[in-house]
C-alpha cells in the first residue's frame, strides 16, 4: 500500500510542484491551502505524512501542528520554511515535526526529507508492533495463588539491584520470570543478555561470558566482547547456572565480587554495571555437597529466591495456559481460534506434564496444526502418554527415583524457599508460616545451604 502524504501549502505553484514529483517517487498525493482545510482532511481518514507551511492563512503552520498533536495525529510533519522563519521551525520539531525544508524549496531535499520521515514512521510502527509482541510474550499467565504470589514476588523483586536465583523444573518459564523482572525494572531500557551455561561447551563458555583478545586461542581471529560486557548496564541472565564449571564459577564469582573482569588473554580490567539473574532445575546444595557447584558463589546469587511452581502443581491454570497459546498459534498461523471442549479440558487437567509449560504449548500448537475443526475434542488428545495418566513417576529409573530420605530433604527445602520468597525473606514471618521456632529454622537453613535473605541483625538475632 502505497504511503499517503499531505501538503498543506496556500500557493498553488508549490502545490503543484510537491504533487508532480512525490507523485513520480510513488506516494499518493493530497493537497490543501489552509490548515483549517488539513485539520478537516485528518479527521476523514489517516495520512502518513504532512507536509506542512509555516506561513498560511487563518490557522497558521504552528497553531495548525499543535492541534494535530492535540488530536493525537500521528502522521510525520515536514515544515516549509523561509528564510526569516527557521526561527519557528525549530519551535516546530520542539513541537513533534519531524524536519523542515527551507524555501525556495529544493525538490531534491524535500524528496530525500519525506523519504526519511517515512521510513522513521515505518521503524516506529515496527518498533510499537515488536514491544506489542515482547508484551504478550512476557504474560504471566494463571489465577491460581502460586502464579498469584510468584506475580507479587517479582514485582517486588524487579524494581530492585538484588540478584535473583529462580528455581524450577524444566519448562516451568524461569526465562519468562526473568525476562519479566528485567522488564519491570530499572534497567528495563537497557540489554537483557541470555546464556544458556548448558549448552555452550565448556571449553567456549569463558570466551562467551567474558570475551577475548585476538589470538587468545586457535580461531580467536579478532577480539570479541563478552557476554557481560555487552550486558553492561543491563542485565544477564545465567540459565542452569549449575551446569557451569568449577573454572568458570570462580571467574563469576570475582565479577560478582568486583564487579570487573578480564578477558581471555587480556590483561586489561573491564568495568561492568551488570545485574544477574540465574535460574536452575538442579539442587544446588546436593551439588556442594558432590563438589561441584561453590558454596560461595551459590550464597552471592541466592539474595533473592523465587520458585517456579510446576504445572502440574497449579492444574486450574491449564485451560487459561491452553486458551492462551490457542489465540498466540491462531495469530502466528492466520488462522481462526479453536475452542476447547469439556472433556478436552478434563484431559489436560489431568495430565501431569512432565514437560510442563513447554510441553503444553507444543501440544497447542500440534493442535492447531493438526485438527481440521474448531473444536479440540478429548478424542484429539489421544497421544498423551495413556501411562502418564496413572503413574507420572513410572518412567523412572531406579536410580532416578528419591530415596524416602532424599525427598524429604527436597520437599522440606523447596518449602522453606517458597515460604521465604512470599514473606519477602522475613525470618519471623517465615517460621510462623512454616510452624516451627525461628531458631530451627536457621538450623534447617544452614543444613540445606540458604542463606537469609535479610541478615539476623535485622531481626531479632538468631538462637
Amino acid at each position: 500500500m502505497k504511503p499517503t502524504i499531505l501538503i498543506v501549502d496556500d500557493e498553488p505553484g508549490v502545490r503543484t510542484a510537491l504533487t508532480g514529483v512525490l507523485t513520480d517517487e510513488g506516494y499518493e498525493v493530497e493537497s490543501v491551502s489552509s490548515g483549517e482545510a488539513c485539520l478537516d482532511r485528518v479527521t476523514r481518514g489517516p495520512v502518513d505524512l504532512i507536509v506542512l507551511d509555516v506561513w498560511l492563512p487563518g490557522i497558521d503552520g504552528l497553531a495548525t501542528l499543535a492541534r494535530l498533536r492535540e488530536r493525537q495525529v500521528d502522521a510525520q510533519v515536514v515544515l516549509i520554511s523561509g528564510h526569516g522563519n527557521i526561527e519557528s521551525a525549530v519551535r516546530a520539531i520542539k513541537m513533534g515535526a519531524f524536519d523542515f525544508v527551507e524555501k525556495p524549496l529544493s525538490l531534491d531535499k524535500t524528496v530525500l526529507v519525506v523519504g526519511n520521515a517515512l521510513r522513521q514512521r515505518r521503524l516506529e510502527a515496527e518498533n510499537r508492533a515488536l514491544r506489542a509482541k515482547v508484551d504478550r510474550n512476557l504474560t504471566m499467565v494463571g489465577e491460581s495463588d502460586a502464579m498469584r504470589q510468584l506475580r507479587e514476588q517479582v514485582a517486588m523483586a524487579a524494581p530492585t539491584n538484588g540478584r535473583v536465583l529462580i528455581y524450577g523444573e524444566n519448562g516451568t518459564g524461569k526465562e519468562l520470570v526473568a525476562r519479566t523482572i528485567h522488564g519491570l525494572s530499572r534497567r528495563r531500557t537497557s540489554a537483557f543478555v541470555e546464556v544458556n551455561c548448558a549448552a555452550i561447551p565448556e571449553e567456549l563458555i569463558e570466551s562467551e561470558l567474558f570475551g577475548h583478545v585476538r589470538g587468545a586461542f586457535t580461531g580467536a581471529v579478532a577480539d570479541r566482547r563478552g557476554k557481560f560486557e555487552v550486558a553492561d548496564g543491563g542485565t544477564i541472565f545465567l540459565d542452569e547456572i549449575g551446569d557451569m564449571s568449577l573454572k568458570t564459577q570462580a571467574k563469576v564469582l570475582r565479577v560478582l565480587q568486583e564487579q570487573t573482569m578480564e578477558a581471555v588473554g587480556g590483561t586489561a580490567r573491564i568495568k561492568v554495571d551488570v545485574r544477574v539473574l540465574a535460574a536452575t532445575n538442579k539442587d544446588l546444595q546436593a551439588e556442594i555437597r558432590a563438589g561441584r557447584f561453590r558454596e560461595d558463589l551459590y550464597f552471592r546469587l541466592n539474595v533473592i529466591p523465587i520458585f517456579v511452581p510446576a504445572l502440574r502443581a497449579r492444574p486450574d491454570d491449564i485451560a487459561l495456559l491452553a486458551d492462551h497459546f490457542m489465540a498466540e498459534f491462531a495469530r502466528e498461523y492466520g488462522r481462526r481460534i479453536k475452542t476447547f471442549a469439556r472433556d478436552a479440558v478434563s484431559v489436560l487437567q489431568r495430565y501431569p506434564w512432565p514437560g510442563n509449560v513447554r510441553e503444553l504449548r507444543n501440544v497447542i500448537e500440534r493442535l492447531m496444526i493438526m485438527v481440521p475443526g474448531d473444536a479440540i475434542a478429548a478424542a484429539d488428545l489421544g497421544f498423551l502418554d495413556p501411562h502418564a495418566f496413572k503413574r507420572p513417576d513410572a518412567a523412572l529409573s531406579p536410580a532416578e527415583r528419591l530415596t524416602l530420605h532424599e525427598a524429604r530433604d527436597r520437599f522440606e527445602r523447596d518449602l522453606i524457599l517458597r515460604t521465604l520468597a512470599e514473606q519477602q525473606g522475613n525470618m519471623s514471618r517465615t517460621a510462623e508460616a512454616l510452624g516451627v521456632e525461628r531458631s530451627n529454622l536457621y538450623r534447617k537453613m544452614r543444613t540445606f545451604g540458604i542463606a537469609p535473605v535479610r541478615r539476623p541483625e535485622t531481626e531479632e538475632e538468631a538462637v
